[in-house]
């Protein structure tokens, strides 16, 4: 918690409103004072406005000179955004509008129905139904994403992965659009088309795709240290989950809940996965994407149409304007966010995925996600890059869906009543009935009116400050949870994200932009820009980029941020690959078939040809897949079921040897027989705690869930 020397947020608001106007400073993206004459922004000497007249001046499409295109026009320095900036909603219209149809962003995703339950009543706290019917079971959509890829891209991208849900309540949709990682690159909404531009593919090449391990991304987010923190996370094993099932999702902002008073509450929302959390590592991410550039896809569609339903807990954290003002950081910036170990989680209901969809396009790819859909009871947070997602999403559907209609799609459409004197427009599909469509009216009696009582009011907060675009001190930090987010890490998901720094920025083929980003590093610690320089290569000392605000080491470490760190023993929900060739013993595939079975996993034979393998008893053993189509990045655990001959010929395979030997390069738990050892010796198989030799199945699978032996990494991988 913060120190009693720190200022409060309320104590800054009154100081900016009480500030005469030709008094007040320019405050930049990177928390650095300069004179309102002066418009540089204080990152390693760039100047990105145009101070010293280097560059031609930036304008608007009219031809309006712009002033500041790094921070929204605020009623005061932590106050909302106005609608009247009009150049916020020129660039994000425009942004919205550049491609159709397919998603601008999130383009290549994937849904699912199923409910919500809520077991935990928010009584006094919100009075949104959804938070008061105790059992009532609530119909929801899900669709996870990637962000940077086009449609056709790969599952497998390091990348964030997007995790929005349509609840279909009885007081209308509400759409929690969120990630499946806490914080964002951006604290203001107005830096989101920059920060989009950069990550895709370049405008003159078109490429890479799905990918952020090119020069603009890295020069973007070099010059952006409110990014750094995000990087942390982007860089981590969160980026690239074993599978949609076994991810947490966050709504990242600040929203509020509004009670039957009108009292208001704070709430952050997470989603916690029933399964538990896991990630592959990054040589088995490439080898997944060109082995079944669907995994994601196929292993949810699987999972449900099998009947092994996912789950996730539904939890907030709570709070009040006094723990806001108290805390480290400004509770309205998307780059920060609040450890567990403070606030910790209050579990409030349960979500299952049961249902896949009927068709792809007509829900999937037609489902409409819009932050503005909330319900009475649930409120928006001043958060700046909150209040301009609240206009794009709105602004992106009706060009992705041909119009303002798009809510009439049976997935976008709410399952209670809708009645608005809103009419005709592209693809209207409503009979709208009578000859009143404007109100006040008294020309029908069923016209529908507002309802005070029960219908959606804003907060009543208190506004006091000068409209002026301006980033608030209190967002300045840009360190220290990224220091707190690597360091609450254990060591081996610490050497994951040097080692991502590195395959990043060796794709960057401008030396100033891999320099600068070490130095942005260096804010964070020198140990992590020692060790990523010496993995590039780099000579000479590292230079820190400038800062006014330095990096906080006091804060504890948060264990809640780490995968391997609360990882579950368990096997459920996981695969296992058994390999086969002729002569193989029956009895031992079925045996390890039934084990698979009673820990809730999936099982699958792998042999040379699809057809099978002849068992060592002369029937045929049936394969699942065919080795060449089957990589062992596929599975979570494998286990080689061959005899001394089978093995032998095996060895002289080389499809059979990179199975065996990814396998134990990627960390994974190896069963075999004791007739295997030809195929393991020439895979370069050595024994650990991971290796089980042996037909006990049940032994097998125990060691299994106990996750993947870490301990063997640094005899595989010597790069960090």
């Amino acid at each position: 918690m913060a120190d009693k020397t720190r200022k409060s947020r309320t104590e800054i608001a009154n100081k900016d409103a009480a500030k005469p106007e030709n008094q007040d400073v320019k405050l930049t993206n990177q928390g650095q004072k300069a004179s309102l004459e002066d418009h540089t922004t204080g990152n390693a000497g760039e100047t990105h406005q145009n101070a010293g007249g280097t560059h031609p001046p930036m304008t608007a499409q009219t031809g309006a000179i712009i002033s500041d295109d790094e921070n929204s026009l605020r009623a005061g320095r932590r106050g909302p955004t106005l609608l009247e900036d009009h150049l916020l909603i020129e660039k994000i219209q425009h942004f919205d509008h550049e491609r159709i149809p397919e998603r601008i962003v999130h383009a290549r995703g994937f849904g699912a129905h199923g409910y919500f339950k809520l077991a935990t009543p928010l009584k006094g706290i919100s009075r949104a139904a959804i938070f008061n019917e105790v059992g009532v079971e609530v119909p929801v959509f899900v669709r996870f994403s990637t962000v940077a890829g086009n449609e056709g891209s790969t599952d497998m991208a390091r990348d964030v992965r997007g995790f929005a849900v349509k609840f279909y309540t009885k007081e209308g949709n509400w759409d929690l659009v969120g990630n499946n990682i806490p914080v964002f690159f951006i604290q203001d909404a107005i830096k989101f088309p920059d920060l989009v531009h950069a990550v895709k593919q370049e405008p003159d090449r078109g490429f890479p795709q799905a990918a952020s391990a090119h020069d603009s991304f890295w020069d973007f987010a070099s010059l952006m240290p409110e990014a750094t923190h995000m990087l942390m996370w982007a860089m981590s094993d969160r980026a690239i989950p074993r599978s949609l099932r076994m991810i947490e999702g966050f709504g990242v902002h600040t929203y509020r809940l509004i009670n039957e008073e009108g009292k208001a509450t704070f709430v952050k929302f997470h989603w916690r996965p029933k399964l538990g959390m896991q990630s592959v590592v990054w040589d088995e991410a490439l080898k997944i994407s060109g082995a079944d550039p669907d995994f994601h896809r196929r292993d949810l569609w699987n999972a449900i149409a099998e009947g092994n339903f996912p789950e996730w807990e539904f939890c907030v954290q709570l709070f009040d304007e006094d723990f806001a003002n108290k805390f480290d950081f400004d509770v309205l910036d998307a780059t920060k966010l609040i450890p567990e170990e403070i606030l910790p989680l209050k579990v409030v209901g349960t979500m299952v995925l049961n249902r896949n969809v009927d068709n792809f396009f007509a829900e999937t790819e037609q489902s409409a996600f819009c932050v503005r859909n909330i319900v009475p009871g649930v409120d928006f947070s001043n958060d700046p890059l909150l209040q301009g997602r609240i206009f794009s999403y709105l602004d992106t559907q009706i060009t992705r869906l041909g119009g303002p209609n798009f809510n009439q799609i049976p997935v976008n459409a709410p399952k209670c009543p809708v009645m608005h004197m809103q009419r005709d427009g592209h693809m209207q599909m409503s009979l709208q009935k009578g000859r009143v469509n404007y109100s006040p009216s008294s020309l029908q009696a069923d016209s529908p009116r507002p309802d005070p009582t029960k219908g959606l009011v804003s907060y009543a907060e208190p506004m006091q400050g000068s409209k002026m675009k301006i980033r608030s001190e209190t967002f300045a930090d840009h360190f220290s949870q990224a220091y707190q987010f690597f360091y609450s890490q254990t060591e081996t998901e610490q050497n994951h994200i040097i080692s991502a720094f590195i395959f990043e920025l060796s794709k960057v083929e401008t030396k100033a932009v891999r320099e600068r980003m070490v130095g942005q590093l260096a804010n964070v610690d020198s140990k992590i820009a020692t060790r990523v320089a010496a993995g590039l290569g780099m000579q000479g000392a590292i230079e820190p980029q400038p800062t006014t605000v330095k990096v906080r080491t006091d804060l504890k470490p948060s264990p809640a941020l780490s995968i391997l760190g609360k990882a579950k023993k368990t096997f459920e929900g996981r695969k296992v690959g058994c390999l086969i060739a002729d002569g193989s013993d029956a009895g031992v595939v079925q045996s390890l078939r039934s084990a698979a079975k009673k820990a809730n996993a999936d099982f699958a034979v792998v042999a040379p040809k699809v057809g099978g393998a002849v068992g060592g008893d002369g029937k045929v053993i049936e394969a699942d897949m065919q080795l060449a189509g089957a990589a062992s990045v596929l599975f979570d655990a494998v286990y080689v079921a061959v005899s001394d001959q089978g093995a032998k010929t095996l060895a002289k395979e080389a499809a059979a040897v990179g199975w065996v030997h990814d396998a134990f390069a990627h960390c994974k738990v190896i069963g075999a027989t004791a007739g295997a050892k030809p195929l393991l010796d020439a895979a370069g198989v050595v024994a650990d705690a991971g290796v089980v030799v042996g037909g006990d199945a049940n032994a097998f699978l125990s060691t299994a869930a106990n996750g993947r032996i870490w301990d063997r990494e640094p005899k595989v991988k010597t790069t960090y």
